[in-house]
C-alpha cells in the first residue's frame, strides 16, 4: 500500500486527469472484461479499480514491482493480454456485478481515468393468460425480471389494454399487458408478442385458459433463439 501511494503523489504532481465516463452493458452469464488503458505492462506504473456494487465495495489494484491488491473476493481480478495490456476480468456476470467502475493508471506516457457505468441484460420469464375479471375475460401477457423492460404487443387491437411496469428490490423488472376482451370474443387466435434486447428474435404466446384454473399457464408457440453465452 505504501508503493502505491508514493507512485500516486508523484503521478498527481506531474500529470493532471482527464477523466473518461463511459457506459457499459453486459448479458447475463457472460465473460466480461474492462479496460481503461492500452498501454503494455512494461509501460505501467500501477493501474488501480475502486468499484462500487450495490451490496459491496472493493479493489483491485497491482503495481509495476508486483505488489497488489485484491478485496473483492467473488472472481474479479486482473489479467493480460496477449500484448501485455492490463484489463479487469469479470466471470459469468451477474446482476451483483453491475455498479460503478473507477479505473486510474499511470504509465510512462501519462495517466488514464476512466469511469464506466456497468449494467446487465437479463431476459425476461414470459407467460399469458386468460382469466375472468367478474362477467368479462381478460387477456393477460407478463415479462418477469428482466432487464431492461421488454416490450409487449397483442394480435388484436379492437380494444386497448393497460400496461404496468414495476421495478424489483433487486433491480429487475417486470412488465404485465392486460385487455379486456369483448363479449363472445374467439380467442383461438389471439396472442401476444414479447420483445427483448437479450433475444434476436420475437417470442409469441398464446393465452388459454385452463379449466376450473383462470390464470394459468399458456402454450409458447413460437420460441425465440437467445445469445449464446
Amino acid at each position: 500500500m505504501w508503493v502505491f501511494a508514493v507512485i500516486i503523489l508523484s503521478v498527481c504532481e506531474t500529470w493532471s486527469l482527464e477523466t473518461v465516463v463511459r457506459n457499459s452493458t453486459f448479458d447475463l452469464g457472460s465473460d466480461v472484461n474492462l479496460t481503461c488503458s492500452n498501454k503494455p505492462w512494461d509501460h505501467i506504473f500501477y493501474v488501480i479499480w475502486n468499484i462500487n456494487l450495490k451490496y459491496k465495495d472493493c479493489r483491485i489494484a497491482q503495481a509495476n514491482d508486483g505488489t497488489s491488491e485484491n478485496s473483492c473476493y467473488d472472481g474479479k481480478s486482473l489479467q493480460k493480454t496477449s500484448r501485455a495490456q492490463s484489463y479487469l476480468h469479470i466471470p459469468n456476470f451477474s446482476n451483483d456485478d453491475v455498479g460503478v467502475y473507477k479505473c486510474e493508471t499511470a504509465h510512462t506516457e501519462g495517466a488514464d481515468d476512466h469511469i464506466i457505468y456497468v449494467t446487465i441484460t437479463v431476459p425476461p420469464n414470459t407467460s399469458a393468460w386468460l382469466e375472468w375479471k367478474g362477467n368479462k375475460m381478460v387477456a393477460v401477457c407478463k415479462a418477469q425480471l428482466e432487464k431492461p423492460a421488454a416490450n409487449i404487443s397483442w394480435s388484436y387491437t379492437g380494444t386497448s389494454s393497460y400496461l404496468e411496469t414495476w421495478l424489483g428490490s433487486d433491480g429487475l423488472i417486470t412488465v404485465e399487458s392486460r385487455m379486456e376482451l369483448p363479449d363472445n370474443m374467439d380467442t383461438k387466435h389471439l396472442n401476444c408478442t414479447i420483445t427483448h434486447h437479450y433475444w434476436e428474435r420475437v417470442i409469441t404466446l398464446v393465452p388459454e385458459p385452463i379449466e376450473g384454473q383462470p390464470g394459468q399457464f399458456c402454450r409458447q408457440t413460437d420460441t425465440s433463439s437467445s445469445k449464446s453465452l
